[in-house]
């Protein structure tokens, strides 16, 4: 979905469309006039200046209808608008003293600012024996002013205050701006807690008169609550409590958290600072780690050193307020049930299908089997994902299909896979080559069986949810921890839903067909799809640690393999099993010795040759880019994920398509997650993804990039980039 377009619109932060040099103006007075606004420098000097005198200067600001600019925090988009003052030495000026905000909402957005006749006033202090005759005031102010669009303007502003006469003619203007400003409450205590992704809060001691009125909630610190998010909010015992939702991309925890308490048709609010009691969880990863920004965080602009765009956090998802657990869990039920019609999910599956065979007469064993199936599938997705949000708790930047990314967890795979391979070509049997009271449970008891089966389906399908459940994954882990669990049950749950239903179904139950000589001949067929898996995974670990590491693998199945014949072959003797025991068993320890160390280290990465279309992917080469006015695809892609690579073949190598890029000057880049990579998994938590494939096509100017669907198009692709100007 494009997210950007619309947003651009609302939120207004297509800033790089309006050149710096028409809303910059320098003004040899008080006075600067633009479309958007009228800006004016005032001061207010009623008894003259002197020591101990009150003084005041500000920034006035009368915006035109419907356009507005923003408070210091300014919500999900926006800037604050900034004061630089040139005073004579020894004169101090104080902050801005900012009036209470409004809620802005825009879209799915909430700002936080002012419309109509604002002043930004400060307190200035003059040194006792000042004795010129004027106080000269220069001011540089930078502001944002947003309507559909926005428009970083400033202007350079000059007033020469008399020091012996009163300045009063904007006294109504200053003391509306005192009359508007949160006042300090004494005797308001507010404590709060984190719980479950959100910020539970108790305020005591507000004003009798707003008790059981509604209170709009202003954070002075960015980057902590989701502002778009309703609050939960009650009066108790006159007591004001609220649960308020945590941004998904949080970027701070303070301590204290300092709010402004207001109520409606009160111009001022109260300060009140909240102490969080219990701290914080950690943060969430950050775009660009490492100090480094992303262009789809921050687009290019020529807008000066102290303006930078606006941009709402690309692709943020809807919260547990905002979209019902229970759709959520819908969706992911049939997620999981379209899961089965992937290939990296059929090898597995066909087990499946060769149990069904097998216990076809025997309707208790069939439904008990689809029963523990489904058992194994649900506990293994809920395990698996209960790892990976402990693992992004404990601030580790991974996603989802996190297991594929370790080599040694690609090569036990491939290892179990050619085990499986060999028993069902008549190799071995697992009880002759597992100790009786072990895994070879499962081959003699069907429930263990079927169990296990459902476990080893999970391990390989999860990285291939993708293509159906990308966005809701990327939502579902920035839910509290038991409602993420229970989305990916219901992903479980649907992806056993089929087998379940044809164990229980007597109908489906007697179509199956009865067991007889045919089921040799089938159980060696299905060998082939587990050789095929294998062939994949040494092709996966060959992305991540190179072809010795390929060649390492090969070695150590070649050695399991040999290992499995000797233990399970019925013509060799005692005395040879023995001898070609020891030397089976030598051979793994020493392919093992020689292919472990070649895992532990990442392949070397190849630069892209001179000419070469695709070119590695970075936060940098981004923004750099975008800079240039040149627009970016970016692939994130993995060697595990199946659908990445029939896209990559079947679209993204068609030349029509390579040509569509080339006449847009679009930059190509590939985001590799073969392997873990925290900038890639940072980028993908910023787009709300936990996953790949992800396909993201960034527009200079543009607030945050355009998401195409998991399984490409040549139409999608081409409809997507007859939107970049040409």
């Amino acid at each position: 979905m494009n997210r950007s377009t619309p947003l651009t619109r609302l939120a207004g932060c297509a800033l790089a469309l309006v050149p710096w040099t028409a809303i910059h103006a320098t003004t040899a007075g008080p006075v600067l006039s633009t479309p958007q606004v009228s800006a004016e420098l005032v001061a207010h000097a009623p008894q003259g200046i002197a020591a101990a005198r009150p003084l005041q200067l500000g920034l006035k600001l009368e915006h035109k209808p419907g356009w507005h600019t923003y408070w210091k925090n300014p919500g999900d988009s926006g800037l604050p608008t900034t004061l630089a003052w040139s005073l004579p030495a020894g004169v101090s000026v104080g902050a801005i003293e900012w009036p209470t905000p409004r809620r802005l909402p825009i879209g799915p957005l909430v700002n936080y600012g002012y419309e109509g006749t604002l002043l930004l006033p400060v307190t200035v202090q003059v040194p006792a024996g000042y004795a010129a005759e004027t106080l000269p005031v220069r001011l540089h102010a930078e502001w944002l002013v947003c309507k559909e669009v926005c428009i970083p303007e400033a202007g350079d502003f000059a007033l020469d205050v008399p020091v012996r006469a009163a300045t009063a003619g904007n006294a109504a203007l200053f003391e509306a701006a005192r009359a508007a400003r949160a006042q300090p409450l004494a005797g308001a205590v507010a404590t709060a807690r984190v719980q479950d992704g959100a910020l539970d809060v108790r305020v005591s001691g507000l004003p009798a008169s707003w008790v059981g009125r509604t209170i709009a909630f202003f954070p002075e610190t960015p980057g902590v609550l989701d502002n778009a998010a309703a609050p939960d909010a009650r009066w108790h015992a006159g007591e004001w409590r609220a649960r308020l939702v945590l941004d998904a991309q949080r970027s701070d925890g303070p301590a204290t958290l300092p709010v402004v308490l207001a109520v409606d048709g009160q111009a001022a609010g109260v300060e009140v600072a909240v102490n969080v009691e219990g701290g914080w969880p950690p943060l969430p990863p950050v775009p660009g780690a490492g100090g480094q920004t992303t262009a789809a965080t921050v687009p290019p602009t020529t807008a000066g050193p102290n303006v930078a765009p606006a941009v709402p956090p690309a692709g943020r998802g809807p919260t547990a307020g905002s979209a019902g657990l229970g759709v959520a869990m819908l969706l992911a039920l049939a997620g999981g049930m379209l899961l089965n019609l992937m290939p990296c999910v059929f090898p597995v599956l066909s087990l499946k299908v060769l149990g069904f065979a097998r216990h076809a007469a025997h309707r208790r064993t069939l439904i008990g089997g689809g029963l523990a199936y489904t058992a194994g599938v649900v506990a293994s997705f809920v395990a698996l994902a209960a790892l990976l949000l402990a693992l992004r708790a404990g601030g580790e930047q991974i996603g989802w299909g996190f297991q594929l990314q370790a080599p040694g967890f690609v090569a036990a795979l491939a290892v179990l896979f050619t085990l499986i391979g060999l028993n069902l070509g008549g190799v071995f049997e697992f009880g002759s080559l597992l100790p009786s009271g072990w895994l070879g449970a499962s081959a003699r008891h069907p429930m263990a069986d079927a169990l296990l089966t459902g476990v080893l389906a999970v391990a390989v399908a999860s990285p291939c949810t993708a293509p159906f459940m990308g966005a809701a994954l990327g939502v579902a882990v920035t839910l509290s921890t038991a409602n993420a669990l229970a989305v990916f049950a219901a992903l479980g749950l649907g992806m056993a839903l089929p087998y379940l239903a044809a164990s229980v179904w007597p109908g489906l139950a007697a179509r199956l067909p009865r067991p007889g000589a045919w089921m040799a001949h089938f159980k060696a067929l299905m060998a082939f799809p587990m050789f095929a898996t294998v062939v994949w995974l040494v092709w996966v670990l060959g992305q991540q640690v190179g072809i010795d590491g390929a060649a390492a693998l090969l070695g150590v199945l070649v050695a399991v393999a040999f290992a499995a014949w000797v233990l399970g072959s019925a013509s060799l003797g005692p005395l040879a099993r023995r001898g070609f025991g020891a030397a089976a068993l030598l051979f793994v320890v020493v392919a093992l010795a020689w292919a472990v160390p070649s895992w532990r280290h990442e392949a070397v990465a190849r630069s892209a040759a001179a000419g070469e279309r695709w070119q590695p992917w970075s936060p940098e080469r981004v923004t750099q880019a975008l800079a240039q006015g040149q627009p970016v695809f970016v692939d994130f892609t993995a060697a595990w994920c199946v659908t990445c690579q029939f896209n990559k073949r079947t679209t993204l190598a068609r030349d029509e398509v390579l040509s569509a890029f080339g006449g847009k000057r679009v930059l190509l880049l590939r985001a590799d997650w073969t392997r873990r990579d925290a900038a890639i998994s940072a980028e993908l938590a910023r787009l709300a993804r936990s996953g790949v494939p992800v396909y993201a096509l960034y527009a200079p100017g543009a607030a945050a990039p355009s998401l195409l669907s998991e399984i490409l198009s040549v139409e999608e692709i081409k409809r997507a980039l007859a939107s970049l100007p040409s």
